[in-house]
């Protein structure tokens, strides 16, 4: 931009019905003028246009000419143009801003309602952010009688010492108003991850495999209770999970295999893993669970890499113990690295989901770590917390839109 001393700016605003053709001719005009385009933002909301054009007038520039050439085209396009000169603090502050840092605010849920928004942008105003844009990624926000998915994504910008205690408001404000927010710094990663890796009991199917085990052994309530108490970080994983396989002997190898089609799979997880096959994702089952399980589902969603525990069986039924190493939460990050690394794929560009305490270290590693429905422990310790939406709410962390993927549903 040239000096202060030489140029001036002024901000153009149009406004009003959209259609075709209407960018490309009040642009044109301005090319007409060869004068500098500062900056540019268009929205439509319910077929209106929102254009504004930030331009910047050289030293000694008659601005009266280009003006009345803006308003005649504008009166031809049934729009309202608004002319208003930008101060030279106003302008210097705006540069300024182009340095701060940009995040992006998510809302899901199966509506997004006025109240919402409301307290989601009170607390963005509180902590002197800056909303520079609100985008819908979901067909509709108010789907009415039959519950769909409903998205809101909001880019702001501001100070970035903020992120934690802002985080900690939306997590509340989530809870309280039963929606999920999510907010995660813009970045270069945000639109490229390239790996997905997922646990498998209670995220990608709904229920714990061992504890239906348990419950066809007659072990049910026992190993019901170690389960929990080890999904809440009181238990050392190894610990917990040895002494329930443990409870399980005995049972018939053929009554273990029936539950492969009697789990059923979580909401979402086919449209969200057919979805970023489609995009081109490698993705990982990285679970606590077992490896005949696992395995069923790989073969089911196309997943590229399974690692999971391997109940051993002899005679045709279950010895009560574990082959050797278990996959417990270090063992699962360790793994995410691993595949990573394989793949050539940086760590900013993982996204690990999972609900429980035994999924933590993969999901701090992870560029983006999400807790899905989980516990308590899980959800404080993640970067997002998703438990309104099925597992293809995922999607719009992404920033995919519904539109986007109409052509390629089935």
């Amino acid at each position: 931009m040239t000096s202060a001393a030489r140029s001036k700016a002024v901000l153009l605003h149009f406004s009003g019905p959209d259609r075709p053709g209407l960018t490309a001719k009040l642009t044109n005009i301005l090319a007409g003028h060869q004068v500098a385009v500062l900056d540019i933002g268009q929205a439509v909301v319910h077929e209106n246009l929102a254009l504004g054009i930030l331009v910047e007038l050289p030293a000694g520039f008659d601005f009266s000419p280009l003006k009345a050439a803006l308003q005649n085209c504008a009166a031809q396009l049934d729009l309202h143009v608004r002319f208003r000169p930008v101060a030279q603090n106003a302008l210097q502050h705006w540069l300024h801003g182009l340095g701060q840092q940009h995040f992006i605010i998510t809302l899901l849920g199966h509506a997004i309602t006025a109240e919402q928004l409301a307290r989601v942008s009170a607390i963005i105003s509180l902590h002197e952010m800056n909303i520079e844009r609100i985008d819908r990624l979901s067909r509709q926000l108010s789907p009415g009688d039959v519950p769909l998915n409903a998205c809101v994504e909001l880019a702001v910008c501001g100070d970035g010492a903020r992120e934690a205690d802002m985080r900690a408001e939306f997590l509340r404000t989530a809870q309280e108003l039963s929606i999920d927010v999510a907010f995660q710094r813009e970045s270069i990663f945000r639109r490229n991850r390239r790996l997905f890796v997922f646990d498998m009991d209670s995220t990608l199917i709904q229920g714990e495999v061992i504890d239906e085990l348990a419950k066809m052994a007659g072990v049910g309530e026992e190993v019901a209770r170690i389960t929990e108490a080890a999904m809440r970080g009181e238990l050392k994983f190894d610990e917990s999970f040895t002494r329930r396989v443990g409870l399980l002997k005995g049972l018939p190898a053929e009554r273990v295999h029936s539950l492969l089609h009697t789990i059923p799979l979580a909401d979402g997880a086919e449209r969200l893993i057919r979805t970023l096959k489609l995009l081109g994702y490698k993705t990982a089952i990285l679970s606590g669970g077992f490896n005949f399980f696992a395995r069923f589902l790989q073969q089911r969603l196309g997943i590229d890499d399974v690692h999971s525990n391997e109940l051993e069986i002899q005679d045709g039924v279950v010895t009560g113990r574990v082959i050797p190493p278990i996959i417990n939460g270090a063992r699962k990050a360790a793994l995410l690295a691993q595949i990573a690394e394989r793949e050539g794929i940086s760590l900013e560009q993982v996204v690990a989901v999972g609900d429980g305490a035994n999924d933590i270290p993969m999901l701090n590693l992870a560029g983006m770590g999400i807790a899905y429905r989980a516990k308590p422990l899980v959800r404080q310790s993640a970067d997002q917390s998703i438990s309104c939406l099925g597992l293809d709410g995922l999607l719009y962390l992404l920033g995919v839109r519904d539109r986007d993927l109409r052509p390629h549903e089935v």
